[in-house]
């Protein structure tokens, strides 16, 4: 999936901030690492408005229903 446009300096925030570069892991569809996700696949989506969630955030739909609530465990 192609990981939504941020600005260059939102980028290096997020990766200063969390160590990782988002945009990575939703190229090759995998979420974000721990601790903001779980580093594992990504590539099932709930609904269209959850596959525009991962693009943004880099949340699977297992870590997107921990964060948001909603969905199965």
């Amino acid at each position: 999936m192609k990981p939504s446009t941020k600005s260059f300096a939102m980028e290096a925030e997020l990766a200063n901030l969390f160590g990782f570069v988002r945009g990575v892991h939703i190229a090759v569809d995998e979420c974000v690492p721990e601790p903001v996700g779980c580093g594992g696949p990504a590539t099932e989506f709930e609904d269209e408005l959850s596959r525009k969630e991962y693009s943004i955030s880099g949340l699977c739909q297992k870590c997107q229903n921990k964060v948001f609530g909603g969905g199965e465990e």
